[in-house]
């Protein structure tokens, strides 16, 4: 998949969170690593405010996204890992980072 592809892939996957529309962005997902994937990790639970796409990058075997979330319970960075799948990119793991200045 080129880069481009991937960006709108996640793209959409990043609307969906924004929309509000979980089952669609789960859908995006390694299904065997849920919930296991939101263990410890903060991620947008009702409205965002406002949202930022940081970084789209390949990594090795990985594509890796970078979103900020402004949500009513702070700011959120989220980064999500995807693996191909049965020739399909999903989502297969999320890890938070660090935003400058954010207090949540």
């Amino acid at each position: 998949m080129a880069a481009e592809d991937f960006r709108t892939l996640y793209e959409r996957h990043v609307g969906h969170v924004v929309s509000g529309d979980m089952k669609a962005a789960i859908a995006d997902m390694v299904q065997e690593n849920i919930p296991a994937v939101f263990e410890g990790v903060a991620v947008p639970r009702g409205a965002v405010n406002g949202f930022e796409i940081k970084d789209v990058r390949l990594d090795g075997e990985r594509q890796i996204g970078e979103t900020i979330y402004d949500t009513g319970d702070g700011v959120i960075g989220l980064r999500s890992i995807w693996e191909l799948r049965d020739g399909e990119w999903k989502a297969a793991a999320l890890e938070n980072f660090p935003v400058p200045g954010a207090t949540a």
